[in-house]
């Protein structure tokens, strides 16, 4: 107890013991004074005075005591309440694996499907195991398995190879007292490695890395620009990293802190001075006398209790900030995904509704092209693609979205454009197909594609244009299908499905209605024909 506690406790009983006998003399005479006169008033003063004795006896005691326990209990409660954090992250981290989920069942494709599944439900697991991922990381060359080989306490690897030991990830569980969690380390390949192996060994590195919950990245001298850019790229993400500068078993003592101090000063902007050690994982034998060898020993003593005091103090917060990180980074794989499916559904709609468009406008032309712009945004197309995109559009409000796209069209010159890059590309084809109705047909279809394309970035976009607007939406469209190759081949592809069916359906109905005529005529005059029969070209 401190000493200014006891004098204060010594002086406050001395006080209060003062108080009592000088209370008792005092409440003796006036109680005899008043009681003659009113004895009720006497009982009265006497039980006012006690009760406020009482009171001042019970503040003290609160003081002293009740009080200071008070407030160690509030930072107890304030030292409790520090985990609160990692809890909330776990809670928002479960609503994002849901909405993952929900996202996931929209995937069409059930392999891909399968899988983006099976990652939530690992994701999700991790929630409740509380068990740390760390990921040792760099080049083959570093000494990563001679580290992993020291933490654990065995070997586990082939350690006198100098690069490229460690083909696969290699997890082994790892438990320290001071942890009081268990602990998964990961060796990972090796980055940097030359040759096609090398790469995929890199990549399969960097997965595992971005999966830990802690990065141990181990370098053997001062960091190269090749192996800073991994490391601020992984620490960019919020990967929690310590740097391990390994085999100062081959430096003087006077090149580690120049070594140390500019390891720090690199990566000052994303690891704290105190996260940059030195480590010797695998001493080499120094040559003490000529028939003597020493045996260093092993030095990862700040390591050990570096990443113990981290699994520690910030375990559940490096657990859930991963746990968050990984659910996001899936919910973006799931969207991606979405999109591209999307993207082809919507797609499907525009291919079909522009051979639609440019067979109607083949075979009843317009008389004014302008409203070639109307005729090419159908309505139906718009609301067909909304729903791919989840919304529902109803048919007036289709029609207005259509007809706003349709007078953009006219305004911004394009159907002119249209028009023009068509003519131009059917001056390549046979001259039998030029003519205005084949191009107001295949014009329809291109105007259907920008039109489209249009609405699919509209929606895209949760129904906004953007800041532009809709013209500069319709101009870029317009930009991205003016070129000459897909102007040519969008052409071609016209002629194909729509223009030659047409021809041939037409063909094949003149010979039947020809067929019908001479026949008609023949039983008429026998084997006159008339002199009035028409030739097959007039009636082309």
């Amino acid at each position: 107890m401190p000493l200014s506690r006891i004098i204060t406790i010594v002086v406050g009983l001395s006080v209060i013991f003062g108080l009592m006998l000088w209370l008792i003399s005092a409440l003796s005479r006036l109680y005899s004074e008043i009681a003659w006169t009113s004895p009720f008033l006497a009982n009265f003063l006497v039980f006012i005075l006690i009760v406020l004795l009482i009171c001042f006896i019970a503040i003290f005691i609160y003081y002293l005591g009740v009080l200071p326990n008070r407030q160690s209990g509030t930072r107890g409660k304030h030292r409790k309440n520090v985990p609160t954090l990692p809890a909330e992250k776990n809670q928002i981290a479960s609503k994002t694996i849901q909405a993952v989920k929900k996202q996931v069942a929209q995937i069409q494709d059930e392999v891909t499907q399968k899988a983006l599944l099976a990652k939530s439900q690992q994701i999700e697991a991790n929630l409740t195991t509380g068990i740390l991922k760390v990921a040792v990381f760099g080049t083959g060359s570093a000494g990563k398995t001679s580290l992993v080989n020291a933490l654990i306490g065995e070997m586990v690897g082939d350690v006198n190879a100098s690069m490229g030991t460690t083909t696969e990830g290699v997890t082994y569980s790892l438990k320290l007292p001071q942890a009081n969690r268990e602990i998964l380390i990961t060796d990972t390949p090796g980055i940097l490695e030359v040759g096609a192996p090398g790469e995929i060994r890199e990549q399969l590195a960097r997965q595992l890395a971005t999966e830990a919950d802690l990065l141990l990245f181990v370098c053997d001298n001062d960091l190269r620009a090749s192996e800073f850019i991994p490391l601020e790229a992984l620490a960019s993400i919020g990967k929690r990293s310590i740097l391990i500068f390994n085999k100062i078993d081959l430096y003087s003592e006077e090149e580690q802190e120049i070594i140390i101090a500019n390891l720090q000063q690199r990566v000052k902007n994303f690891i704290a001075p105190v996260d940059v050690l030195k480590a010797c994982a695998n001493p080499q034998p120094v040559q003490f006398s000529e028939d003597e060898m020493i045996q260093p020993e092993v030095e990862i003593t700040a390591v050990i209790k570096r990443l113990a005091a981290i699994c520690r103090a910030e375990g559940d917060d490096l657990l859930a900030d991963n746990i968050l990180l990984q659910s996001q980074r899936l919910g973006e794989e799931a969207r991606k995904l979405i999109s591209q499916q999307r993207s082809r559904e919507a797609d499907k709609i525009i291919v079909r509704y522009q051979w639609i468009g440019a067979g109607v406008i083949a075979c009843t032309p317009l008389p004014v092209v302008d409203m070639l712009a109307t005729a090419a945004v159908n309505a139906q197309m718009v609301v067909e693609i909304g729903q791919v995109y989840g919304c529902d559009l109803n048919s007036e409000t289709g029609r207005d979205l259509a007809l706003s796209l349709g007078k953009t069209l006219v305004s911004l010159g394009v159907v002119k454009g249209a028009i023009e890059l068509v003519a131009k590309a059917l001056q390549f084809t046979a001259a039998t197909y030029v003519v205005g109705k084949v191009i107001q047909g295949i014009s329809a279809a291109y105007l259907t594609r920008i039109a489209g394309k249009s609405f699919v970035e509209y929606f895209s976009h949760d129904q906004d244009w953007g800041d532009g607007g809709i013209t500069e939406v319709v101009q870029r469209q317009f930009k991205l299908s003016r070129k000459d190759e897909f102007v040519k081949s969008f052409v071609q592809d016209a002629i194909t499905r729509v223009i030659e069916p047409i021809k041939d359906t037409l063909d094949n109905n003149f010979q039947e209605e020809e067929m019908e005529y001479s026949n008609d005529v023949y039983f008429d005059d026998g084997d006159d024909w008339g002199s009035d029969n028409k030739s097959r070209d007039e009636w082309r």
